[in-house]
C-alpha cells in the first residue's frame, strides 16, 4: 500500500461534503476484463480444461482467491491455488505488456480530480505487482493512495479495502464517493458505507439506495461527483 496525503485544507472544493474518490482498477479505469479472463482461459486450456464463457460474470471482479477457486472447484482442474494465481497473474502481465486502453472518460476524470486536489485512491482486488504495473498507464502522480487485494486479511466484496483507503485520506467512508464496475466491488464499498457510481463492465448492476449507475466515466465528472452528497 502506497500513500501520499495532501494537507487538509486542499482536499476539496470549500464547501463540499465530498472529501475524497475511490476507484476501483480493472474494468473501471483501464478495460482490462477481458485479458484477466483470456488469461483464465489459457491457464486453464494448458491444464485441459474448457471454461464457459458464463463463468466470466461469476468471476469478474473478484479476488483471486475467490475466482481462481471457482474455477478450479468448477474444471476439477488438479492444480493449487496459490500454483494457479502465479499462472494467472504472470498470463495476465504477458498481456498488458507496455501500454493499456483506458475506459472512456478515465483519462479526463482523473486529470480533473487531480487539477482540483480531490485526494484519490485506486482501490483494486489485483495484487501489488500488477498495480504497479498498471499504474504506467494511469499515471501513479493521479492516486494519493493505492490499495492491492494481497495487501489486506480480506479483500472485496468485504469492505476492508475501501475504509483502509478512506482511513488512509483521513475521510469519512461515507463522505468517499466509489466508483466501481462489477457486484462484488459495489458490495465492498457499500458495506463501507461509501456512495457508489457502478459504470458495469462485464454483468449488469441495477441502481440501488446511494448507489448510482452509468452507463460510462463519460457521464461522471467532479459537480456529479458533490452531487452523490446531496441529502
Amino acid at each position: 500500500m502506497t500513500s501520499t496525503v495532501p494537507a487538509l485544507g486542499t482536499r476539496t472544493a470549500e464547501g463540499s461534503a465530498l472529501q475524497a474518490v475511490l476507484l476501483d482498477m480493472d474494468g473501471t479505469l483501464v478495460d482490462t476484463e477481458g485479458f484477466w479472463w483470456d488469461a483464465e482461459v489459457a491457464v486453464f486450456a494448458a491444464l485441459g480444461h474448457t471454461l464457459d464463457k458464463a463463468w466470466q460474470k461469476i468471476v469478474v471482479g473478484g479476488p483471486m482467491t475467490r475466482s481462481a477457486g471457482f474455477l478450479i472447484e468448477a474444471t476439477g482442474a488438479d492444480i493449487t491455488l496459490p500454483e494457479v494465481s502465479v499462472l494467472l497473474n504472470e498470463g495476465f502481465e504477458r498481456r498488458i505488456g507496455q501500454s493499456l486502453p483506458l475506459m472512456p472518460g478515465a483519462a479526463r476524470l482523473l486529470a480533473e480530480l487531480s487539477a482540483h486536489r480531490v485526494p484519490t485512491a485506486l482501490v483494486s482486488a489485483s495484487h501489488r505487482r500488477i498495480i504497479d504495473r498498471v499504474l504506467h498507464s494511469l499515471g501513479p502522480a493521479n492516486f494519493h493512495l493505492t490499495v492491492a487485494g494481497d495487501e489486506v486479511a480480506r479483500t472485496k466484496p468485504h469492505p476492508d479495502p475501501y475504509l483502509i483507503a478512506a482511513a488512509g485520506l483521513g475521510a469519512a467512508p461515507e463522505r468517499c464517493a466509489v466508483i466501481e464496475d462489477t457486484a462484488t466491488g459495489v458490495a465492498a464499498a457499500e458495506a463501507a458505507g461509501c456512495h457508489v457510481v457502478a459504470v458495469p463492465s462485464v454483468a449488469p448492476i441495477e441502481p440501488a439506495h446511494r448507489r448510482t449507475v452509468v452507463t460510462s466515466l463519460e457521464h461522471v465528472n467532479l459537480p456529479f461527483l458533490h452531487g452523490l452528497m446531496t441529502p
